[in-house]
C-alpha cells in the first residue's frame, strides 16, 4: 500500500472506530431531543403541528371518553418522559416501551384517516403524512437502541482490528 493509501486507511479506521464508539449515544441523544422538543411544544396550545390530528385520533380511539386537554397534556408528558429517558439513558426498557406504544398511536391515522395522510393514495403524502412516515426512522432507532438494554453493544472484532493495523 502506498503512503496515500496508508494514510487514508488510518483515517478511515479512526473515523469508523469513532462512529462505533459514539453512534449509539448520538442516536439516543438525537431521538431524545426530538421527543423532548415535540412533547414540550404540546404544552403550548397551537404550537404542535400534529396537535389536531393527534387529538382527533385519540378521541376516536377512545370513543370520545378523553377530553382534548387531557389528550394533549398526556401526550406532552408522555413524549417528554421518552425524551428524558433517552437523553439521560435512564429506565431504557420503560422508555422504549413508551416510545413503541406512542408509535402505534402515531401511525393510526394512516389507517383511520388515509385522506388526511395521502394527497394521492398510496404514494403522495400530505404534510401530516410526511410527519407520520418519518417516524419509521424513529421506530428503527428504537429497535437499535433496544439491542443495548441487556448490555449489548457493537464491539470491534479483535481479529479484524489486528488485520486493520
Amino acid at each position: 500500500m502506498n503512503l496515500r493509501g496508508e494514510t487514508f486507511h488510518k483515517i478511515d479506521l479512526a473515523v469508523t472506530r469513532w462512529m462505533a464508539a459514539s453512534g449509539f449515544r448520538l442516536l439516543r441523544w438525537s431521538i431524545g431531543l426530538i421527543f423532548l422538543w415535540f412533547g414540550g411544544l404540546k404544552f403550548f396550545q397551537g404550537m404542535s403541528p400534529a396537535e389536531e390530528l393527534a387529538i382527533q385520533t385519540i378521541q376516536d380511539l377512545s370513543f370520545g371518553l378523553i377530553s382534548e386537554q387531557l389528550i394533549i397534556y398526556g401526550l406532552a408528558v408522555w413524549e417528554v418522559l421518552i425524551g428524558i429517558g433517552l437523553l439521560f439513558n435512564i429506565f431504557m426498557r420503560e422508555t422504549l416501551l413508551l416510545l413503541f406504544l406512542q408509535m402505534i398511536g402515531t401511525f393510526s391515522p394512516v389507517f383511520l384517516y388515509p385522506e388526511k395522510v395521502f394527497a394521492i393514495f398510496p404514494y403522495a403524502l400530505t404534510l401530516e403524512g410526511q410527519y407520520i412516515i418519518k417516524n419509521l426512522v424513529i421506530v428503527s432507532a428504537g429497535i437499535v437502541l433496544g439491542a443495548t438494554v441487556r448490555g449489548g453493544r457493537f464491539e470491534t472484532n479483535e481479529k479484524q482490528a489486528q488485520k486493520d493495523k
